[in-house]
């Protein structure tokens, strides 16, 4: 009998509600749903991390986060002559650690376009293969429970008669919620029936940015349609509040895949996003949802480091050429996308079965694993 692949995957665990942790998650369950040997263990250097290294002796170890989380990831599997997969985001450039991921065999990306910024940032991208994030589609399903989307939508604030437009995220200005609101603004002058629920997790970046969204959505005079939450969900409740919205909209500013947006597909709601980034290799344009275009493009000179990054004091790093930290929706398409979907519940409909279908198809957390050991295997020969 063949022995099975020993996996070690390296990602915040126990299990946290955020998405770093449950893309870890859903690929250690696929890694054993597809007969692998798979063992979850915290990034972080521990005893734990040693004796699982030392003692299971994995073929390979697969480490979730970005390029920050480097010398994690990479140089203790190293010392123990381990073969290290990263699979990474970025929050927009890569500051640091070319040298070590250049040495590596092979390395995974959330998308195409993460690969692009590793490739801008002088990483060597003939080891780079993009994988999408995989999706728990048994938690993230469509709930045709009227009672229960009911409650949900009661406790939100939303009247029987309202659509409800939600966004979530670590901090929802990230995901386009200010374009929104902007967008929304143009909806209300000729359609009032509406809820924008904006849900971020609890942060000091949510609640700077907190005191912005809440000055626009009085300035744009809606503040009232406009309800703002603050909490740690889990993914079960996360789906419930899913299910309850009638249109899910993240035109992110900057976005390596888009999980939530992906879960809003599964949970078939159509989805509005930005044409730029993670979400448009995955979110069909007319078909599954609606992507606008990019109005404004965010291009720096210059930028922060800190020791904490792998530099040995607080400096600025000058730019040979501008990078871009961020985009901006284009407003005018969000006020046509989203009034075409408000007017048109058959076409919210049929996007949402064809978002639901696209990611069982596409996106399953179990595809993605099997697709994650073909590579293995195709690109090290390990099987």
């Amino acid at each position: 009998m063949q022995n099975k692949m020993r996996v070690l995957v390296l990602f915040p665990y126990p299990v946290e509600a955020d998405g770093v942790s449950i893309q870890g998650y859903n690929l250690y369950k696929g890694l054993l749903e597809a007969g692998v040997n798979a063992i979850p263990c915290h990034h972080r250097d521990s005893l734990q991390k040693e004796f699982y290294l030392r003692h299971f002796k994995p073929d390979v170890v697969i480490g979730i986060g970005f390029w920050g989380n480097a010398p994690d990831v990479l140089r203790e599997p190293l010392k123990w002559g381990c073969t290290v997969i990263p699979w990474f985001n970025s929050d927009g450039w890569v500051a640091n650690y070319q040298n070590e991921f250049n040495q590596l065999k092979l390395m995974f990306t959330t998308s195409e376009w993460v690969r692009q910024v590793y490739k801008r940032d002088r990483v060597d991208t003939g080891k780079i293969v993009p994988m999408h994030i995989g999706i728990d589609t048994d938690n993230y399903k469509p709930v045709q429970d009227n009672e229960t989307n009911l409650a949900v939508r009661r406790m939100l604030g939303v009247r029987d008669h309202e659509l409800l437009i939600l966004t979530m995220g670590g901090d929802v200005t990230s995901k386009g919620a200010q374009e929104m609101m902007q967008a929304l603004a143009k909806i209300d002058e000729e359609f009032k029936e509406w809820r924008y629920v904006c849900k971020s997790w609890p942060s000091e970046c949510s609640h700077e940015w907190r005191e912005k969204e809440e000055k626009l959505a009085e300035d744009l005079g809606i503040r009232e349609k406009v309800t703002f939450l603050d909490g740690e969900w889990t993914p079960e409740f996360m789906a419930n509040v899913i299910n309850a919205c009638d249109i899910y909209a993240a035109p992110s500013r900057i976005e390596g895949f888009g999980m939530i947006q992906a879960e809003a597909m599964s949970c078939a709601k159509p989805v509005i996003s930005i044409n730029k980034g993670g979400p448009s290799e995955f979110i069909i344009h007319g078909k599954t949802g609606f992507l606008a275009e990019v109005a404004e493009e965010i291009k720096l000179n210059e930028e922060w480091v800190y020791p904490g990054m792998g530099y040995s004091t607080k400096q600025i790093v000058k730019f040979d050429s501008p990078k871009t930290f961020g985009y901006r929706a284009n407003v005018d398409d969000l006020f046509r996308y989203t009034k075409e979907l408000i007017y048109n519940p058959e076409l919210r409909k049929k996007m949402g079965q064809a978002g639901r279908q696209y990611v069982l198809e596409n996106l399953d957390y179990r595809i993605i694993a099997k697709k994650i050991l073909s590579v293995i295997s195709e690109r090290l020969g390990i099987r």
